[in-house]
């Protein structure tokens, strides 16, 4: 019986990191449309360029995250994180089609991005 328990429990854990992933995704596309609407020199053409600059950014910040333990957020950690998010910005035009930004748009962008990410429900930063 503690097999089937265990086997629950794993199945339960891998439905709830799926929708963890699918938040985070939904939750960077809002933020950055959001980012995209208030920035000049940010431009996103389309709803599939959107979808394809969250993937970016969600993929690259989890590489960051997972081999610097640093949150490329403006308030993940201070002014290593702001600046590591206008990077992560910036770097993601070279990625995606129809996702454009200046390195002047992605410094505001990562302050925008990170104003809203912080108002935003979800999972805060450290």
């Amino acid at each position: 019986m503690s097999n089937n328990q265990a086997n629950t429990q794993t199945s339960s854990n891998s439905k709830s990191t799926v929708w963890q992933i699918i938040g985070r995704l939904v939750t960077a596309g809002v933020v950055l449309a959001i980012t995209a609407f208030f920035t000049p020199g940010f431009q996103i053409n389309g709803f599939w360029a959107l979808a394809a600059a969250a993937i970016v950014l969600t993929v690259i910040d989890y590489l960051i995250t997972r081999f610097t333990g640093l949150h490329a957020s403006s308030f993940g950690k201070g002014f290593v994180g702001f600046v590591l998010s206008a990077v992560v910005l910036y770097v993601t035009q070279y990625f995606v089609a129809g996702y454009t930004v200046s390195w002047m748009a992605a410094i505001i962008g990562a302050l925008v991005y990170g104003v809203v990410d912080y108002f935003l429900p979800g999972e805060q930063q450290e």
